[in-house]
């Protein structure tokens, strides 16, 4: 079970990644770059890539500004990230007013209860080939997944295929609710297993993806097998 208090942490956590003045919600561009320099929307300069380099001539402080995959930049009240997926470069342009100019200040959450937290049990994909999935944008993603934790929800026996994320689990799951009551999947951590294979599946910690809060967020879509006929009232909803 989780502790009113601990899951009051969680939250404000949670709303903290959000709406913080860089958060989640404030992505506003994601503009993919080539070797050609283009000019971007409210940004100096032209930008190109360059040995896995993004390059910005002049760059906000008059002189050349180079981000590697991961870095970051100041740009006045704007903050700049470099990703990379599949050897193509991006510029994201994170704002603080992103969030208030679409219109969206909060998330809806399903109410919090003991019921959505059974014991699931773990089992590796000891010879597994990597799997595509697809991501939000239709672009296929290569997932390595460690395998799959089972467990029972009223009568109904549910597996959710999941990847290595630091020292527990990562999966991504649509139900339901998805596309109605809640938005159309959701993302959630789960803990490593004990010594037994064991593993705690906490559903009120459901949360959304990121895309969830801006489009310009290129979010792997669930899995064939951990897309759900039972609804999962459980966890983060929707953003308002």
């Amino acid at each position: 079970m989780t502790s009113v208090e601990e899951h009051r942490e969680w939250r404000t956590a949670r709303d903290r990644a959000v709406w913080s003045r860089w958060g989640i919600a404030s992505l506003a561009h994601t503009h993919w770059l080539g070797a050609a320099p283009v000019e971007l929307p409210g940004l100096p300069g032209r930008w190109r890539v360059e040995d896995d380099t993004v390059i910005g001539e002049p760059g906000p402080a008059g002189v050349p500004a180079m981000l590697a995959t991961g870095g970051e930049l100041e740009c006045g009240n704007l903050l700049l990230r470099v990703i990379e997926r599949d050897g193509a470069f991006a510029l994201r342009v994170f704002d603080p007013a992103a969030a208030a100019r679409r219109g969206i200040s909060a998330i809806e959450s399903f109410p919090v209860s003991d019921a959505w937290v059974r014991e699931g049990r773990f089992v590796a994909d000891v010879d597994a080939e990597p799997e595509m999935v697809m991501a939000v944008d239709h672009h296929a993603v290569r997932h390595d997944f460690a395998g799959t934790v089972s467990f029972e929800l009223g009568g109904v026996e549910l597996g959710l295929r999941v990847t290595r994320s630091g020292v527990g689990f990562s999966a991504v799951f649509s139900d339901a609710t998805s596309g109605g009551e809640s938005y159309r999947f959701r993302f959630l951590r789960l803990p490593a297993p004990d010594s037994h294979g064991r593993v705690q599946v906490d559903l009120n910690r459901a949360y959304l993806p990121p895309c969830a809060f801006s489009d310009e967020y290129l979010c792997v879509m669930p899995s064939p097998g951990n897309r759900w006929a039972v609804p999962i009232r459980a966890g983060e909803r929707t953003v308002s």
